[in-house]
């Protein structure tokens, strides 16, 4: 499945009630997201941690179909092949 398609399932599925919350309420959802992500993260529990994973896209994806933003084309458009700073691949930045 492309990020396109996983997108569009987001909008068949939960479409008419992320409308509704809004972009603020679903931004808070995603954060509220992250946030869980950040503390599964500390545990070696893999499936809980895919759950969060997926909880995090899901909701960026609803965020992404409130405001109109395709997802695939917008990451493939920045990060075409290469890093968008030092135009290579692998990254060379130096941090």
């Amino acid at each position: 499945m492309r990020i396109r398609e996983f997108q569009e399932l987001m909008r068949r599925l939960y479409f008419h009630r992320d409308i509704n919350r809004g972009i603020e309420g679903t931004y808070d959802w995603l954060v509220d997201e992250v946030k869980e992500l950040g503390q599964v993260l500390k545990s070696n529990d893999k499936e809980t941690l895919e759950n969060e994973f997926a909880d995090v896209i899901a909701w960026l994806a609803s965020l992404g179909n409130i405001i109109n933003i395709d997802l695939e084309k917008a990451a493939l458009k920045k990060y075409d092949n290469e890093c968008p700073k030092c135009k290579r691949s692998p990254c060379q930045c130096t941090f």
